[in-house]
């Protein structure tokens, strides 16, 4: 295959901006969609780069803007991420995560661009159940997914769905534990915790974003993907005390953490999900140790 064109969704988040680096370095023709409302931060050295679809809701711009650029694969990454939802986050995760991606479906459908990666989440699966949400955000990602069967079934369209557990890497502004371990380190400030039984399965990003490009690759080279999902997890979990114990023996300290002063959340994740498949031809290459200690370089 020649020059390899992708639309990302997503790309102005973490993860999403990561991959758009990733394909810009690797010499692809990188497009975009994003919100009007969405910070470019994390994409800022790049948007000379790629070029840039401001959504605004309209299914018709998207069937227009894939006619135009063609793609091969569209990279699904953008959602709306809630732990613990509000009334007034009802409507925002249903069109962020549904309608928007069935929007992308039938931009696909229209255009005739039929290889999709999708993202999905851990958290579709509580108490290593084979589906039963975490909250609202697991359930709406669910519910696309059904909907992604529709199409793949009837309409022609070959996906796959990288479920993802916990990430993390440098320049990453999310309130994700690894990084509310480097602000206590670095301010020497204590944090509250909860009693760290639970269990974690993190995925430093450069894996992550491998699995997506592995990802296309399978689809692009293997015609008998119809609609496929697998984890991307280490396949490793540590419960949160030993979590801290790794990071306070890579940066050779020793964290003011008040275990047990918070309480668990409302279906508190205690276990990972363990009986996804394994993508072909991906495995995680950096350990969490590893990881820890690429951050400690920005540290």
């Amino acid at each position: 295959m020649d020059k390899k064109t992708a639309i990302i969704t997503g790309a102005t988040g973490y993860i999403g901006s990561k991959l758009a680096k990733k394909l810009v370095r690797d010499k692809w023709d990188v497009h975009l969609i994003t919100r009007l409302e969405s910070s470019f931060k994390y994409i800022e050295d790049i948007t000379n780069d790629v070029n840039i679809l401001i959504y605004d809701g309209n299914v018709e711009c998207l069937i227009e803007f894939f006619n135009e650029v063609k793609p091969q694969v569209i990279f699904h990454l953008a959602s709306l991420v809630t732990i613990e939802h509000t009334l007034s986050d009802v409507d925002a995760l249903i069109e962020s995560n549904i309608k928007f991606g069935t929007h992308i479906l039938e931009a696909m459908l229209k255009s005739q661009v039929n290889i999709l990666v999708n993202t999905g989440t851990s958290w579709q699966h509580y108490n290593n159940d084979d589906y039963n949400p975490v909250n609202l955000y697991a359930a709406t990602k669910q519910a696309f997914e059904s909907i992604l069967k529709y199409y793949t079934e009837s309409k022609g369209i070959k996906a796959i769905t990288l479920e993802l557990f916990d990430t993390f890497g440098p320049h990453d502004n999310r309130p994700k534990i690894i990084n509310l371990l480097r602000k206590t380190y670095k301010n020497n400030t204590p944090l509250d915790m909860s009693l760290g039984e639970q269990l974690l399965d993190i995925v430093y990003i450069d894996d992550v974003i491998e699995a997506y490009i592995t990802a296309s690759n399978n689809l692009f080279k293997n015609e008998n993907i119809k609609n496929s999902k697998y984890s991307v997890c280490t396949n490793k979990p540590i419960n949160l005390k030993e979590l801290v114990e790794k990071f306070e023996e890579v940066y050779a300290t020793k964290l003011n953490i008040n275990w047990g002063r918070r309480p668990y959340r409302n279906r508190e994740v205690m276990i990972t999900w363990n009986k996804g498949k394994v993508l072909p031809n991906w495995h995680p290459k950096i350990s969490l140790e590893e990881g820890i200690r690429k951050l400690k370089e920005y540290d």
